[in-house]
C-alpha cells in the first residue's frame, strides 16, 4: 500500500513538471516550477527528504498557496494532513529565505526604463523610482484579536505596505499592521524608520491619497479628474490634470502588481488560512517573492490582462494632505509638461 502511494505521488509530479496544465494546478509553468526547485535548494536551504523529493515539496507548497483548501482536504498528493503542513512549513522557510535575492531596492543610479524611453514621463519623472502603496490582505485571527485586525473592511486584514518598479516587481514589502490600527501615514512613517528600512535615495515615489504629500512621496492633485477611466473620453485641460493623468499611468503598477499576486493565490483572500498570524505574515512575503521570480522568468500575461480590466473600472480618492517641499517638486513637474 505504501509503495503504491509512493508511486502515484511520483506520477503527479512528473505530471506537474511535464504537463503545461501545470499552471493550474500550482499557478506556474512546469520550467518555472522546476528552476523555482534549484533556487530554493542552492539559495534557500530546501533539501529533499527520505520520502519527498524537493519538486514534491515545493509541489505542495504552491498547490497550497493557489487553491483555498485546508491541509486534511489536500488529496491531489495523497498525503496526511499533518505531512503536508510540515513540508508547507518547510518550504516557506527557505521560500523567506530568498527575500535578498528577490526584493532589491533601487539605488536611484538609473532612470526606470519605462520612463526613460517614453515622451510621455521623460524627463519629466526621471527621478521617479517607483510607486508604492497599502493593501489590506484578510487574516484568520482569535474573537478576541479580531477588533485589533478589522478597520475599513467587514472581516480582520492585515496592512501591507508595498513599493514596487514600473516593471510590476516588488522592491520594498512590510507586511503585518494591523488592519483596524493602521493608516498608511502611519506606516510609511515607520517604514522610513525602522532598521530594514524603506529607502529613497534622493529620488521620490509615486503615492495615492492615503499617504501624506512628502519629501519623496508624490501624489496627485485634489479636486481634479485623476483616474485613467476618468480621461477615457475628456483628454487633460490643464496643466495640473496633464499630470495627474501621467501621475496615475505610472502610479497604477502597484495595484496591478497587488492584483496579479491575488489573482494568482485565491487563498490571500480565503477565511480558512490555517495558521497564526505571524504564519500568514511570511506567507505574504512568499507571495511578493514567488510574484517577482515569476515576472522575470514566466509572467502570466492573460492574467495580468485581466487584472488591468478590473482595475478600470476602480475609482480614486482624493489627495487630502500636503507638505510644502513635495508640493513644489510637484508643481516644477506639472509646469515642465
Amino acid at each position: 500500500m505504501i509503495i503504491r502511494k509512493q508511486l502515484v505521488r511520483e506520477k503527479l509530479v512528473y505530471q506537474i513538471k511535464n504537463n503545461e496544465k501545470c499552471r493550474d494546478i500550482i499557478r506556474i509553468g512546469p520550467q518555472a516550477f522546476l528552476r523555482l526547485c534549484d533556487i530554493l535548494q542552492k539559495f534557500g536551504g530546501l533539501q529533499p527528504t527520505q520520502r519527498a523529493s524537493i519538486e514534491e515539496q515545493v509541489g505542495i507548497f504552491l498547490y497550497t498557496l493557489g487553491h483555498t483548501v485546508k491541509n486534511r482536504r489536500i488529496q491531489f498528493f495523497r498525503r496526511s494532513g499533518e505531512t503536508v503542513s510540515r513540508h508547507f512549513h518547510k518550504v516557506l522557510r527557505s521560500m523567506v529565505a530568498l527575500e535578498e535575492y528577490f526584493l532589491n531596492q533601487p539605488d536611484g543610479s538609473e532612470v526606470p526604463s519605462e520612463i526613460l524611453y517614453s515622451s510621455r514621463f521623460y524627463p519629466y519623472f526621471m527621478d521617479c523610482i517607483g510607486a508604492i502603496d497599502g493593501t489590506h490582505v484578510r487574516v484568520k485571527v482569535s474573537n478576541e484579536d479580531a477588533p485589533r485586525y478589522r478597520g475599513r473592511k467587514d472581516w480582520p486584514t492585515q496592512n501591507v505596505l508595498a513599493a514596487c518598479s514600473f516593471d510590476l516587481r516588488f522592491t520594498y514589502v512590510f507586511p503585518g499592521w494591523e488592519g483596524s490600527t493602521a493608516a498608511d501615514s502611519r506606516i510609511i512613517k515607520n517604514a522610513l524608520s525602522r532598521v530594514d528600512k524603506l529607502k529613497i535615495p534622493g529620488k521620490y515615489y509615486l503615492v495615492d491619497a492615503g499617504f501624506m504629500l512628502r519629501s519623496g512621496l508624490i501624489a496627485a492633485y485634489r479636486g481634479l479628474r485623476y483616474h485613467l477611466k476618468e480621461f477615457s473620453s475628456h483628454e487633460p485641460e490643464s496643466p495640473q490634470e496633464l499630470f495627474n493623468l501621467r501621475h496615475a499611468s505610472l502610479r497604477n503598477a502597484i495595484e496591478r502588481a497587488f492584483g496579479v499576486v491575488k489573482k494568482r493565490f485565491p487563498i490571500i483572500a480565503s477565511t480558512i488560512q490555517p495558521f497564526s498570524v505571524e504564519t500568514q505574515t511570511e506567507i505574504i512575503l512568499a507571495y511578493c517573492i514567488i510574484h517577482n521570480y515569476l515576472m522575470g522568468i514566466d509572467p502570466d500575461e492573460n492574467l495580468i490582462v485581466e487584472v488591468d480590466r478590473e482595475l478600470e473600472s476602480q475609482t480614486p480618492e482624493p489627495v487630502i494632505n500636503t507638505s510644502a517641499r513635495a508640493s513644489r517638486l510637484r508643481d516644477s513637474l506639472e509646469v515642465t509638461m
